[in-house]
């Protein structure tokens, strides 16, 4: 059982300034359907043919934090909830439960490898109801 990584996250100032770059540079797209507006916190990215995923997401800080950038998670067979436990059970760390921050049913929770890098581990396709 593992999982599989469904975007790369990076923490910003303006995350559309910074994903308007980006999407510019490597040849990506807004998400059909969810396009990035100026004010939007969480702005992602993709490639038009592969798929792969960019997620700027702005932080308060005035000072960025050293780790900018960190996986999200998610289950391949199990759900979220399921595979936090898996993986502290393998040593992961916990960090930080961010579940329904967003509603019912939302969030992630934040975990760190056995050298201290976090993650976050999302909810499974299944769960979210998407395909991606």
């Amino acid at each position: 059982m593992t999982v599989f990584i469904s975007h790369l996250t990076i923490d910003c100032h303006d995350a559309y300034a910074l994903s308007t770059w980006w999407r510019q540079t490597l040849g990506f797209r807004d998400i059909p359907g969810d396009p990035n507006e100026p004010g939007h916190e969480e702005c992602m990215i993709e490639h038009p043919e592969s798929g792969q995923r960019l997620l700027f997401i702005e932080v308060p800080d005035e000072e960025l934090p050293a780790k900018r950038i960190h996986l999200d998670v998610r289950p391949l067979e199990r759900s979220r909830d399921d595979e936090v436990e898996w993986l502290i059970g393998r040593g992961a760390g916990f960090v930080a439960d961010r579940r329904g921050i967003h509603g019912t049913g939302s969030g992630w929770v934040t975990l760190a490898d056995p050298e201290g890098n976090q993650f976050c581990v999302l909810r499974s396709n299944s769960e979210s109801g998407s395909g991606n």
